[in-house]
């Protein structure tokens, strides 16, 4: 295949002298192919790719400026290179205060254009600034980057290895992913949202089955979805696994980026012999209301018939922040008010929605019912500055992932603004045809506590191209980064501290911490490190001395944190043949994917090391 990439050029391939036209181009190979100088790119091949927009934000962005420090690396273009306050915009917590002033004295020195903490959430400050537009293309420490594809612009979340690199470069490497359209068809019910639409893709795609691949979503409906709805599904791409989802823009998206940009944009158009790994076609017309129960995006069902009673709800994210979630839930909300006992917390996305909410009265329709309206932001992910939960709290929420203790140490619901108001109002879970025109009266109920224990710091590993090791057997798929390494430490930024927290949010794991040694091998099953952008969900187990990680599948953000810090990870579907158990010693060569469990004298073979993972492994890191 190697050497059929050697000869791609202008479409055609050359093959012992004989020209035979290859296939049409997907959305994203058009848009990686223009951004790394090439006519034509296929999956799997790796390239170079130039990013139009290069963004820090403020818990990952300290991190990003002492890589910058530490390596002495210079700015490639500081007029592509910005910072977004958008987690903690409220500075409430002092280390992300802390992390902020760092990063405004960085911008200073250098130049740097910051979108402080009046502005809002970055991937959508990006869109109103016209910084990302159709077609182009954009990294950020965001694991929603590719909230972008809602304008058909490739946006991708990254560690904060991979940001500094971008901004020292310009440029950064990818694997051209397969593409997969998924075709609507049918009208949608008029009380469906498009959160609505989002949780029944996420019921029937669940979190892995389309993991690794770029979406592209058609259909007589998605013409008539505005930029707010499109901006919904596409930022639930990172919890249904996938690398992006893609709409083709229609004219009021076209016109919109072209007002922002101030310039003509070309919207990147798939070929009509485009090749995808899989079409489906979706019938949305019995498509209902749902809810993700706690824990998994992907679990969801219909509205409960019984009384799920809630403690508070928050309305807001990147996914359901925009105007019309508001608008939506100020429908619902005025002349009500919110149920006793109930907290209410709303975030728009951003300065401007915020402003559009004031100048049209919802504001003021939302302080009526009781709610608390806070300052533009994230809201409350990542430990952010608004609408985290306590130990026993049950939530319902309009965010995008519910994982344990992503949003608090509370159960957290998702939902679509209109169930969530509703909500609020009933006090517990229920849709708006199904208001109670009374209070109705519940039985309160006192919360277990559990406190959080400190763990030990083991020794560091080595690094050789063949190792041996003891085996921690975790058969379990779509273990993600809050439970690798929890929200609540995302302050930390020396490594050495790091491995006491591996795994204490993973049920059954919470001692690893203090019974692995250095030299053990993690094995899990598919979708391994899905969720955050989060470094230090790779940097736990290097602190902890873990040789390395073997998984049937790796969420992409964290397959390329691990590649870039030199951590040693590779993937492999036939682990079932092992036969392993805990304590089991296990043999892996990194070069060649001979593996072989030792305590049964079972031997397979995997993909060994790429050529790049084997190249940042042997320099040992990015850097």
């Amino acid at each position: 295949m190697r050497c059929f990439r050697k000869y791609l050029l202008k479409g055609f391939v050359f093959i012992f002298g004989y020209k035979l036209q290859i296939m049409g181009m997907t959305v994203i190979e058009k848009i990686l192919a223009a951004h790394s100088g090439r006519s034509v790119v296929v999956p799997g091949e790796i390239v170079d790719v130039v990013i139009d927009a290069r963004v820090a934000r403020d818990f990952g962005g300290a991190n990003v400026v002492k890589h910058m420090e530490d390596h002495q690396l210079g700015i490639h273009d500081t007029s592509k290179t910005f910072f977004t306050f958008d987690c903690n915009p409220t500075g409430s917590d002092q280390k992300y205060a802390s992390n902020q002033h760092k990063c405004r004295t960085y911008a200073r020195e250098h130049g740097l254009r910051v979108f402080d903490i009046d502005k809002g959430i970055g991937t959508h400050v990006l869109i109103e600034e016209g910084l990302a537009y159709p077609g182009s293309t954009a990294v950020s420490t965001d694991s929603h980057a590719n909230i972008l594809g809602a304008v058909s612009a490739f946006g991708q979340g990254m560690g904060d290895n991979d940001i500094a690199a971008a901004w020292h470069q310009g440029s950064t490497w990818f694997k051209v992913p397969p593409s997969v359209k998924i075709i609507l068809l049918g009208d949608p019910a008029p009380e469906l949202s498009a959160k609505d639409l989002a949780l029944n893709l996420l019921d029937q795609f669940g979190a892995n089955t389309l993991l690794g691949y770029a979406i592209e979503i058609e259909g007589d409906m998605v013409e008539g979805l505005t930029l707010d709805q499109r901006i919904t599904i596409s930022s639930m791409a990172t919890e249904m696994g996938a690398i992006i989802i893609f709409f083709p823009p229609n004219k009021e998206v076209i016109r919109y980026c072209e007002s922002r940009s101030r310039m003509k944009v070309d919207p990147p158009v798939a070929d009509g012999d485009a090749s995808y790994i899989r079409v489906e076609q979706v019938d949305v017309s019995g498509f209902k209301p749902r809810i993700s129960r706690p824990g998994k995006p992907h679990d969801t069902v219909a509205l409960p018939s019984e009384r799920i009673w809630i403690d508070s709800a928050f309305i807001g994210s990147c996914t359901n922040g925009r105007i019309e979630d508001l608008r939506s839930a100020a429908s619902i909300l005025e002349g009500r008010k919110i149920a006793e006992g109930v907290v209410l917390k709303i975030v728009p996305a951003t300065d401007r929605v915020w402003q559009w909410c004031l100048e049209e009265g919802l504001i003021e329709i939302f302080k009526e019912s009781g709610a608390l309206v806070s300052n533009a932001g994230c809201g409350g992910c990542a430990a952010g500055q608004v609408g985290q939960n306590g130990p026993g709290e049950v939530t319902i929420s309009t965010g995008n992932r519910n994982f344990a203790g992503k949003q608090g140490q509370g159960e957290v619901y998702l939902a679509s603004p209109a169930v969530v108001a509703s909500s609020a109002i009933a006090g517990y879970i229920t849709g708006p045809d199904s208001i109670p025109s009374q209070p109705q009266k519940r039985i309160w109920e006192i919360p277990d506590q559990e406190a959080v224990k400190p763990r030990k710091t083991g020794a560091a590993t080595k690094r050789p191209e063949e190792i041996t090791g003891r085996v921690w057997f975790i058969p379990r798929d779509n273990i993600d980064t809050d439970m690798i390494f929890h929200n609540r430490y995302l302050s930390i930024t020396d490594m050495d501290e790091m491995g006491q927290y591996t795994f204490d949010n993973l049920e059954g794991f919470e001692d690893f911490a203090s019974r692995a040694k250095a030299g053990d091998i993690v094995v899990a099953g598919k979708n391994f490190g899905s969720g955050s952008s989060r470094q230090q969900a790779v940097d736990c187990f290097i602190s902890l001395g873990i040789q390395c990680v073997l998984a049937e599948s790796f969420g992409s953000i964290y397959e390329r944190n691990a590649i870039n810090a030199a951590f040693p990870i590779l993937t492999s579907h036939r682990i079932t043949e092992l036969k392993l158990e805990d304590g089991h010693e296990l043999y892996i060569n990194f070069g060649t994917g001979e593996m072989r469990n030792i305590s049964r004298g079972i031997p397979i073979e995997t993909d060994p090391f790429s050529e790049v993972q084997m190249e940042i492994y042997q320099k040992n890191g990015l850097f």
